[in-house]
């Protein structure tokens, strides 16, 4: 079959649907004036609030200030908190928040699958052992059921490191002779240069093969799926015709550090809950998070090449967050793009420490941020730009929280060292008293207290109610609800520190190197935990000297920002800890599900991560394994400047 005859069958297939669609939504535009309606009065009387407050004794220009960047805050604030309030009335009345009736419909799987898919894991110099075991439990979990015809098997590296290329060559061979006959659908490939990083990766392979399949299933690395979540992934991609992605909710699973089994309990407490709320407003909008997910091959490469962008940094060069951009490709060409709230079945790996999670969002924060400099792309949906513009205000927020605490003290020092003029006119019968609204002022601080942590109450109480026994029963749900949200509370300063970093040195230019994490865990030495938290152990103690001795009023409100700070290096230690991790996990704390009743999927990664073994430094030279013909079909890269033209055939495109 020839490439344009291919490319041709693929784009009248996608458009002529046979069968009926089980992802339903309405109402796309009255669910974001919803939205709008419930979240701009909420931040506007937080904000009013707060005038009232100021007003009295005279507005300076330090309290403008604090009230502008409040507001955008209590705008963030508002849209977290009606999100979780509306996950959670959804979940608790098993309503699916697409169609808003109840449940989410099950694809049909009467029949078997009638199209052939792939399921693809980019890899870059990652743990050798790690990848081929996971990868090797994918297939598996997928080549034994009676779909598994359906599907091949993917390793895509980008590996630059000799001995790890060399140790991959290895493992791979070695992993081919354990899967015997379904060593036939698995293949390798491995490129000499990452062009591209990961969207390179991806390209290369849809260029190469994306015509032999209709759909790809995006791994990561250290993505982990069960076979009933990928053939449900497979059947609803081809029962819904005009969805071009599905995209499921990764929890993470195997953590053993105090820290990562913290982020690893809070993912699995609130994501349901969250999730559902945000499939709601973003109906079939759906963000891509870039694994763990479901892209149909024709409409990725019609839509989602993606140009280097004119300038220099943080908004010019390579998009960096890309999965952002290609589920908003995708939408603004009339494609569908859904968010799976059922969280069974897909896993991830999380940081295992606070530096190596600090270092994950440092690369985000750069992705993020040069999204601002998309939002005037032609032609897309409300709702991705929406996509954009929260994903950069997520850590573009800490820096704006960082100055109002900056300006509050500085105005608070103004007015301490200062003397207080009670008349401001010369001819003046009564003096101007200084005015302090307590009630007001606490009325504000509870208001703002209940927009930051409410979300976490609601997803612990409807955890309570629904999935108690996920988590082994009630009171160890309760233990590690307490210790999550003191966690939260310890380790906010500290992350809000690091990420108004990351901000500002983005936006001054500089650059950061996107290299694989590290994926499993060990103890952060003294040293580099005092290396990397003595700056904000600095600025505390000066920031704390300074208003207490000034402003002890001041002093007291900010000591839980303050110590957080102070004790950043024996947080960054101590969070590390496996040893700690183990002890938690005896105690009842932070215990998930999959700990309970662990998976197929998560036993076959737990028993080949204890009984293979590969080194990086046993090098046997195997022969490079064999690849499928190629049939070259060229990424369509896109110019934001123009609307994209949908109407032409996917084969006429092509041609041009």
């Amino acid at each position: 079959m020839s490439i344009m005859h291919n490319n041709a069958h693929l784009n009248s297939r996608n458009t002529s649907p046979n069968v009926p669609s089980t992802l339903q939504t309405f109402g796309a535009g009255a669910r974001l004036l919803m939205m709008a309606l419930l979240v701009l009065p909420t931040a506007g009387l937080a904000t009013w609030s707060l005038y009232e407050i100021f007003k009295p004794n005279h507005l300076t220009a330090l309290e403008t200030a604090q009230l502008g960047l409040s507001m955008l805050l209590f705008i963030w604030l508002a849209m977290s908190f009606w999100t979780a309030a509306i996950g959670f009335v959804l979940k608790l009345f098993n309503i699916d928040p697409l169609s808003l009736r109840k449940a989410l419909p099950a694809p049909d799987t009467g029949a078997e699958l009638c199209q052939r898919h792939a399921v693809v894991m980019p890899v870059y110099n990652e743990d050798t052992r790690r990848i081929m075991v996971g990868f090797e439990a994918c297939v598996r979990e997928l080549a034994e059921t009676s779909n598994g015809k359906q599907f091949d098997f993917y390793m895509l590296s980008d590996t630059t490191e000799p001995a790890r290329a060399e140790a991959e060559l290895n493992a791979w061979q070695a992993l081919t002779s354990r899967l015997g006959i379904y060593s036939e659908q698995v293949f390798y490939r491995r490129r000499e240069q990452n062009t591209g990083r990961k969207v390179g990766n991806l390209a290369d392979f849809c260029q190469r093969w994306g015509s032999r399949y209709e759909a790809m299933i995006v791994l990561d690395a250290d993505s982990v799926m069960s076979g009933e979540r990928m053939a449900d992934l497979a059947y609803r991609i081809e029962q819904n015709p005009d969805t071009a992605l599905i995209q499921t909710i990764p929890m993470p699973v195997r953590q053993n550090t105090f820290f990562a089994r913290f982020v690893q309990f809070a993912a699995h407490l609130y994501s349901p809950m969250l999730a559902t709320g945000l499939s709601f407003w973003q109906t079939d909008s759906a963000n891509y998070w870039g694994h763990n997910a479901i892209i149909r091959i024709a409409p990725f490469i019609q839509h989602c090449g993606l140009p280097t962008l004119a300038g220099k940094a943080p908004f010019g060069g390579e998009i960096l967050s890309h999965d952002f951009v290609e589920a908003a490709l995708l939408r603004r060409a009339g494609w569908q793009a859904y968010l799976l709230t059922d969280t069974t079945g897909s896993y991830e790996e999380v940081p295992s420490n606070m530096l190596e999670y600090a270092t994950r969002d440092r690369r985000w924060v750069q992705g993020n941020i040069q999204h601002l400099g998309l939002l005037s792309i032609k032609g897309l949906k409300l709702t991705s730009r929406l996509h954009f513009l929260f994903g950069a205000f997520a850590y573009m927020s800490s820096l704006l929280l960082l100055l109002v605490l900056a300006f509050g003290t500085a105005d608070a020092l103004y007015r301490a060292l200062t003397p207080v003029a009670f008349f401001s006119a010369e001819y003046q019968l009564f003096p101007d008293w200084q005015i302090a609204r307590q009630g007001l002022m606490f009325a504000t601080m509870w208001m703002t207290v209940a927009l930051l942590f409410m979300p976490k109450i609601l997803g612990l109480v409807l955890a309570i109610i629904q999935r108690r026994n996920e988590f082994g029963g009630v009171w160890r749900l309760l233990k590690g609800g307490i210790m999550e949200l003191a966690m939260a509370i310890i380790i906010a300063p500290l992350m809000m520190f690091y990420h108004s970093y990351f901000v500002l040195s983005v936006f001054v230019g500089h650059s950061v190197k996107w290299e694989a994490q590290a994926r499993e865990g060990s103890m952060v030495p003294w040293l580099t935990s005092l290396r990397r938290g003595y700056v904000a152990t600095l600025v505390a103690l000066v920031w704390g000297g300074v208003t207490f001795y000034y402003t002890p009023g001041l002093f007291t409100w900010l000591l839980p920002v303050l110590s957080g700070l102070l004790l950043a290096a024996p947080l960054i230690r101590l969070t590390s800890s496996p040893t700690l991790g183990q002890m938690s996990k005896r105690a009842g704390i932070f215990v998930i599900q999959d700990e309970l009743n662990e998976c197929r999927a998560l036993k076959r990664v737990r028993r080949g991560m204890a009984n293979i073994s590969y080194s990086e430094t046993d090098i046997l030279y195997a022969s490079v394994p064999a690849l499928p013909a190629t049939a070259w079909r060229p990424m369509i890269i896109q110019d934001f400047t123009v609307y994209p033209d949908t109407r032409l055939p996917l084969a006429a495109q092509t041609a041009t």
